[in-house]
């Protein structure tokens, strides 16, 4: 998401290189090539129109201290102004009502409603620790009621039945009966889309709305239908009380120009991120992380905290204590290794938070970097547990069936085993305190504002 936006304010700032300080005429020039990055990110012209005045008002006359470039400046300037767009702060959901706490999922058919549905019920039982009920009124597609029990049962939350005979409101209230029965914290209520909006489906989920009176209405929009998506936005919000919009689909836009118009158009928070198809790939929105993120400068914080969620601790403490007896980084702590990472959304997921990594991250998000991944993990599921412990006994025949196992050539092999040997080397290092000394020497490095003297944890 954004790479084409990235790419042309990344080029806009390098034209700034040399110059003295902001003056009318180099700010015109840089705002000309910003104007067109956005509208190309298929910004909605308003917003972009609001955007650019602002941006301009700020940088004509900016001091510029010898500490910092004109470009710098600007990079600082452009940032403010996209949180200020997206929103200052990640708006959390309200829960505090007396339980169950209705959430109730409004949008167009094909945005991911009852998709979404499913990762939100996973991510509040998991991070909120809230036991969570959901049920379907859409009953003008009986798949989607069977779709949304089989995610119930697949994040382990309990689903509420409805029959296709049923109102969508007499669903609604039987479900929120139910839910207060058995003492559950979160009810879910999805709704049925429609291709468009119309007065049929508005009356609909407006008398779902009055019937169960959530705490939380929040609008579904594919983030894919650029500017649209604020506009459709602003319609369910004109008829509903909306209290939040979730992007969905944010991995296939690499434009992004709804994330930066629904806000601005709707007045309401973008609350959470759909950045994949699997069900723990939604993310609550940073409007300061993704500003972060169009301009190059990665997202270590959201990084960090993807680690802690995902990293099994008890696995990097004992590596980190073998490593620190001087003991070898064997095979089955390089796939260990693997695995993890592809547990934080793979080389692409990665590269796109790392600072710096953004046109590394598209390359890697094409498939390339998960490619060889996998055929790194392949290549060790063939070994046997002795080899993969001393990797020195993997001579010819062993190789020759190692290959054949795996489906993959002698040559994958030995990268593979050449790659380890280079990261053993490497992993010697950390013996002594030397990972602390090297992520030391990583902050160093960070761009302003991302960590430079915050740090990482524990170090």
């Amino acid at each position: 998401m954004f790479e084409n936006l990235s790419d042309r304010l990344s080029t806009t700032i390098k034209k700034l290189k040399g110059q003295a300080r902001l003056t009318d005429e180099n700010i015109k020039d840089a705002m000309r090539e910003v104007r067109m990055a956005l509208l190309e990110a298929d910004v909605a012209l308003p917003v972009v129109r609001t955007f650019i005045d602002k941006v301009k008002q700020r940088a004509v006359g900016e001091e510029v201290l010898n500490s910092l470039s004109p470009g710098q400046v600007l990079v600082k300037i452009v940032n403010d102004e996209l949180v200020d767009i997206m929103g200052q702060a990640n708006e959390t959901l309200e829960l505090n009502a007396q339980p169950p706490a209705v959430i109730l999922m409004a949008g167009l058919q094909g945005a991911g409603k009852t998709t979404t549905a499913g990762k939100l019920a996973k991510l509040l039982k998991e991070r909120e620790k809230k036991s969570v009920a959901m049920v379907s009124c859409d009953v003008y597609r009986p798949a989607a009621i069977k779709q949304l029990e089989t995610l119930a049962n697949q994040v382990d939350v309990t689903f509420i039945q409805s029959e296709i005979g049923q109102t969508p409101v007499d669903i609604a209230k039987h479900a929120l009966d139910f839910a207060k029965k058995k003492h559950i914290d979160v009810l879910l209520v999805d709704t049925a889309g429609r291709l468009h909006v119309d007065a049929e489906m508005m009356d609909e989920i407006k008398a779902i709305h009055n019937a169960v009176t959530p705490v939380e209405t929040l609008f579904i929009v594919d983030a894919m239908t650029g500017q649209d998506a604020a506009n459709t936005a602003k319609a369910f919000g004109d008829a509903l009380p909306l209290t939040g919009v979730v992007l969905t689909k944010a991995d296939g836009d690499a434009r992004g120009g709804a994330a930066l118009s629904v806000r601005e158009i709707t007045g309401k928070p973008i609350k959470f991120i759909g950045i994949g198809e699997k069900i723990d790939e939604l993310e609550p929105f940073h409007p300061d992380r993704m500003a972060s993120r169009i301009l190059g400068m990665g997202d270590v914080l959201s990084l960090v905290e993807e680690a802690q969620r995902k990293v099994d601790h008890k696995d990097a403490q004992k590596l980190a204590k073998k490593l620190n007896k001087g003991k070898g980084f064997d095979l089955e702590d390089l796939r260990s290794q693997m695995l993890t990472m592809k547990k934080m959304g793979g080389m692409g997921g990665l590269m796109d938070k790392m600072p710096g990594m953004g046109k590394m991250s598209q390359a890697m998000q094409d498939g390339a970097g998960d490619k060889e991944v996998d055929r790194m993990v392949a290549i060790i599921n063939s070994m046997t547990p002795q080899e993969r412990r001393f990797p020195a006994v993997i001579k010819g025949s062993r190789k020759k069936r190692i290959a054949a196992g795996s489906g993959l050539q002698i040559q994958d092999v030995n990268r593979l085993l050449k790659q380890h040997k280079q990261m053993s080397k490497m992993m010697k290092k950390f013996k002594g305190g030397g990972l602390k000394k090297m992520m030391r020497g990583m902050k160093g490095q960070m761009p302003p504002g991302m960590g430079g003297g915050g740090g990482f944890p524990g170090m």
